[in-house]
């Protein structure tokens, strides 16, 4: 009888536990940090102040705040703001690059006054601002290097030395074996969210400073308020407990390589899009980018220019997955480098690439389909018959809905479109028309003609 009975207790006890579910094969969750709320269908600016203005200065940018809140730009993106070294400087004002006092206010855009009116202006119509943040090396006489000469990597002569493999001969490396080095530069990042109420940071070479450092450091901000945190890096690992947006190099490279090489558009679906919708973390965003300060105007660089593909790329940057980025100038249709060393102010003149950078951005903010990360939709890929030119796709969230056709060649195309699953009507974004999409649609594009389709069930 006994026996019956452990027989009979084993039984059930296999048998419910069998019924339970192994978290062992759950799907795990990825990306522990949150992000800012306003960052969901946010868009970024990126602000070269020395350039910005005639006046190079914080207060010039004031004025013109009220135009880039009405283009749909949410974040605006400040490159340093400290002080720059005069050791080993590079042309006649240095580099933003090359910091020489963590928490102090370069003079040369005006005093700490003017910063403080700066961030308050920004705030005031309703955007965020984030500072250009440099852990992973400072100039030659930053007093780091007098005080706590122990923090910076050395040669094997024992002297001080530049990033390893680059010729940025007018800056010298950190050391982030070193607690103390940490403490100070986390405590640093804490200053200006604090005593300036800035909302975040992009860090440049993120990926060439430890994880580990991040990881804590965003820990430690969050506590003070949340932030946005941006990495000039790819490396999905950033995205786990550190930042909220990474660059999109890779997506740069394969759009530059269409736009001027004439590489066929496969090229982007099969090394790039496939990959993003696959591997990359649903809750992590990427930072999409035709320009920025160094593509544009670094040392040696070449002026990135996309040629008559520019506003069929910018409209892929905008539409699939990822936040746009804005470097300024583009919406005034900038076609030169700017310099990096030296004053070169950009001229300010109308353009339509602001009409264009107003009307995506505008779709961008209220159709849920294009939100940043998790918050948008995924890209679904719908099928043609010339997939080597064409790149056509569908995003889907909570009723919202975007379909983008785009023709990334130089040939006109006549185009099959198998839209079986996206039969309806349609609002086209650029026309403001209504348009019948049926289950198959035949089209005749024209080089580097884009189509954008959207509708709400909101």
């Amino acid at each position: 009888m006994p026996r019956l009975i452990i027989t009979l207790f084993l039984f059930f006890y296999i048998t419910t536990m069998s019924q339970q579910p192994d978290s062992s094969y759950k799907p795990q969750k990825y990306v522990e940090l949150t992000n800012p709320d306003w960052a969901k269908n946010a868009t970024v600016y990126e602000l070269n102040i020395r350039q910005f203005s005639a006046e190079g200065t914080f207060k010039a940018i004031e004025k013109q705040l009220p135009r880039l809140k009405k283009m749909g730009i949410n974040i605006i993106w400040l490159m340093p703001v400290q002080p720059i070294g005069v050791v080993n400087r590079k042309g006649s004002l240095g580099s933003y690059y090359s910091v020489k006092d963590y928490l102090k206010v370069n003079p040369e855009f005006g005093t700490d006054a003017d910063f403080r009116s700066l961030v308050k202006a920004i705030h005031a119509q309703g955007m965020y601002v984030i500072l250009d943040w440099v852990a992973n090396h400072s100039s030659w006489d930053n007093t780091l290097a007098t005080q706590h000469p122990e923090w910076y990597t050395k040669s094997r002569e024992g002297s001080f030395q530049s990033t390893p493999w680059r010729d940025y001969d007018d800056i010298i490396d950190f050391d982030y074996s070193q607690p103390g080095l940490r403490k100070y530069m986390t405590e640093a990042l804490k200053f200006w969210v604090k005593e300036y109420d800035i909302d975040g940071y992009r860090c440049d070479v993120a990926s060439f400073v430890p994880i580990d450092f991040w990881e804590n450091a965003r820990r430690e901000l969050d506590a003070i308020k949340p932030v946005f945190m941006l990495a000039e890096a790819e490396d999905k690992e950033l995205h786990r407990k550190a930042f909220d947006a990474t660059y999109n190099w890779t997506l740069w490279n394969i759009l530059h390589q269409i736009s001027i090489n004439n590489k066929s558009v496969k090229t982007l679906g099969e090394a790039y899009i496939a990959e993003h919708v696959s591997i990359f973390p649903k809750d992590g965003i990427r930072m999409n980018f035709i320009d920025n300060h160094d593509k544009n105007s670094w040392e040696g660089n070449q002026y990135s220019n996309f040629g008559p593909a520019l506003k069929a790329a910018t409209v892929f940057t905008a539409m699939m997955d990822g936040m746009p980025m804005v470097y300024n100038g583009q919406e005034a249709g900038l076609d030169r480098s700017l310099l990096f060393f030296e004053r070169d102010p950009i001229e300010w003149k109308k353009h339509e690439n602001e009409a264009l950078y107003s009307t995506i951005f505008a779709l961008k903010h209220k159709n849920q389909a294009l939100w940043n990360g998790k918050y948008g939709g995924e890209m679904v890929r719908i099928m043609n018959n010339k997939m080597d030119q064409i790149i056509s796709f569908v995003r889907e969230k909570n009723g919202d809905k975007v379909i983008t056709l785009i023709n990334l060649s130089r040939e006109k195309v006549q185009v099959n479109f198998d839209t079986s699953y996206d039969a309806g009507t349609y609002i086209n974004l650029f026309t403001g028309k209504p348009q019948q999409v049926s289950k198959k649609m035949i089209l005749t594009m024209e080089p580097w003609e884009y189509l954008v389709l959207h509708q709400s069930e909101n």
